[in-house]
């Protein structure tokens, strides 16, 4: 049997840059490729709880504007013989928004979804980002999506 963990969130942030809608992505310390904010649910916590914690923690980006994408990514991980099953939120972001990484992190990118998909190796990746840009970017966001930031 493959045991399933559902301990996980994850987010994008969605920011108007120079006049432009861009994605954040950023290169991992452990591992060294490019991804999205994701973290632990931590004990008592929600998972909008912890999708809130990982992006202060991650990036300083005080959420307030937060989604629920309507997408789990899922993927097997070999190494430790588990299957992942991740909610995935989004973060609308003011313009410009400024971001400050901590030590898990070694840059940051605002990008396109044609620069996020050229930069993040995992299929599964891209199909986040494909779906983020399609009903984020794309299309109003819609208000049934929204949730409370707390």
């Amino acid at each position: 049997m493959i045991p399933l963990n559902t301990s996980i969130v994850s987010g994008v942030a969605i920011s108007e840059i120079d006049g432009q809608m861009k994605m954040l992505l950023m290169k991992r310390v452990k591992g060294e490729f490019w991804c999205h904010v994701a973290g632990s649910i931590e004990e008592d916590e929600t998972g909008i709880d912890a999708i809130v914690r990982e992006f202060k923690e991650e990036t300083q980006i005080e959420v307030s504007n937060l989604y629920n994408a309507q997408f789990l990514e899922q993927f097997y991980e070999a190494s430790v013989n588990v299957i992942q099953l991740i909610p995935v939120f989004v973060v609308m972001c003011p313009p410009e928004q400024e971001v400050v990484l901590n030590e898990e992190h070694t840059e940051y990118k605002w990008c396109s979804l044609e620069d996020a998909l050229e930069l993040a190796p995992f299929p599964n990746q891209h199909a986040v980002f494909k779906h983020v840009w399609s009903y984020f970017v794309e299309k109003p966001v819609n208000a049934f999506y929204r949730v409370d930031a707390g």
